[in-house]
């Protein structure tokens, strides 16, 4: 990229769609979101593990008139096409394709990375694109542990680079406008919140040891995390429920609703975490909590807790997914999408905001495309006009994070653990504070 695009991005106000509250609620509709005008200098965008969520996200990036996706890349050869040929269809530029991604990084006009990859990779591969010179959109979590967070927070002041997390519900219309109206005391002092998410994923059954599949690249698909050997029920998807890639459902999909409820309280670290379940529906390889309730308590005189049912779906409040805040005079629903409802304490309906947008939980890949274009361009606002104008950066992102990694760090020590307010650390706990971290493999080390 020449000095000159790079200045024009980087002092070029964004002219990108600017969500009215007011404006855009009432005539709402799932095609209002289909495609927010961008601005004339288009950010040239490189998208990282395009198996499922990340080929939705590279067709919705490459459906924004504010960027091109000049690079596909993945470890996974199939993968790698399918994507490459559905969003060559979208835009008006051909991608080119990498089976790495460090390929992608050494062009000089990539302006950010988008990293959908296995969560084992996502801070690593978030620090080797600053490092890089890359802006980051990360899906969630921001880490597989609390050490990776601290460092991308770090590292994205050290780089000066705007790095988005995927909680895209911080840009939810709906939702935004809720969040104003329970902080403004509609419910009153909120002072306990639950969030959920239900399931009925199958079994995974147990694996065994097999022949690497010609189209996968297992060593760099593996890259920081310790070497073992492939095993036929692990790619794609199934290693959510293995500690040495994934982090279970509490970061896979807790990681939101817990967000929420952090965003809703206005607080930022617990100061007692507990955690209760285990794998109780199939016996498999499944090694996380597939049924697991997280409480959190802190300083501000408020409870959150979050309840994940991996293998029984019946929702909760009529929704497989959400958040409710209890408070002095009511509660407030938010059942996952963009929309909310106020009770008072006779559970009376006080106010509903309802504009068709709901979450289709059984949607693993994109349950809200359309609204998912109003964070990404939020994205392009924050590289264009600074950092501050994320409605999800890296250290909100890392607080949300840290709050159910902690919970897991409970589940997994099998005790409850007592926290630093000031930091999100664990205090004189030293068979917990083991997993604060993990080790890597030889010279994949995250390094700032």
């Amino acid at each position: 990229m020449t000095k000159s695009r790079r200045d024009f991005i980087k002092k070029t106000a964004a002219t990108s769609a600017v969500v009215s509250l007011g404006g855009i609620l009432p005539s709402f509709s799932s095609k209002s979101y289909g495609r927010i005008l961008g601005a004339n200098e288009k950010l040239k965008i490189s998208v990282m593990g395009v198996n499922s969520r990340g080929k939705a996200l590279a067709k919705n990036f490459a459906q924004q008139e504010g960027c091109d996706v000049l690079h596909i890349c993945d470890v996974d050869s199939r993968a790698l096409a399918t994507c490459q040929k559905e969003v060559d269809a979208i835009q008006n530029i051909s991608t080119k394709g990498f089976g790495d991604f460090r390929k992608s990084l050494e062009d000089k006009d990539v302006d950010a990375m988008v990293i959908a990859t296995p969560d084992h990779w996502h801070a690593p591969a978030a620090l080797i694109s600053m490092q890089a010179g890359k802006h980051v959109y990360l899906e969630k979590p921001s880490s597989h542990n609390p050490n990776e967070g601290e460092i991308l927070i770090k590292a994205a002041a050290k780089y000066s680079r705007a790095v988005q997390l995927g909680n895209q519900r911080r840009s939810f219309p709906a939702v935004v406008q809720g969040m104003k109206e329970l902080k403004d005391g509609i419910i009153g002092r909120a002072y306990f919140g639950k969030g959920w998410y239900a399931n009925n994923r199958p079994s995974i059954g147990v694996g065994k040891e097999a022949a690497v599949p010609e189209w996968l690249n297992w060593d760099l698909w593996q890259g920081p995390a310790p070497r073992k050997t492939f095993n036929d029920n692990l790619v794609h998807y199934k290693w959510h429920w293995h500690w040495h890639w994934g982090t279970g459902e509490a970061l896979n999909n807790g990681t939101h609703m817990i967000d929420m409820l952090r965003w809703g309280f206005g607080v930022d670290y617990p100061v007692k975490v507990s955690s209760n379940g285990g794998r109780y529906r199939y016996q498999d390889d499944w090694e996380t909590p597939d049924t697991q309730v997280i409480n959190l308590d802190f300083k501000e005189g408020v409870t959150m807790t979050w309840e994940g049912r991996s293998c029984n779906g019946k929702p909760v409040e009529g929704s497989g997914a959400g958040v409710i805040f209890y408070g002095e005079k009511g509660s407030m629903l938010f059942p996952g999408g963009n929309n909310y409802t106020i009770y008072d304490l006779e559970n009376n309906v006080i106010k509903e905001v309802d504009v068709d947008q709901k979450m289709d939980t059984g949607n693993l890949v994109s349950p809200f495309n359309n609204l998912d274009a109003i964070h990404i361009n939020n994205f392009f606002d924050g590289i264009r006009n600074g950092s501050s104008k994320l409605n999800a950066d890296i250290e909100s992102g890392h607080k949300s994070t840290l709050l159910v990694q902690l919970g897991n760090i409970a589940q997994r020590v099998g005790h409850s653990l007592e926290i630093d307010s000031k930091n999100g650390h664990i205090i004189k706990d030293k068979d917990a504070s083991k997993l604060w971290s993990r080790s890597y493999e030889k010279g994949w080390e995250m390094k700032l």
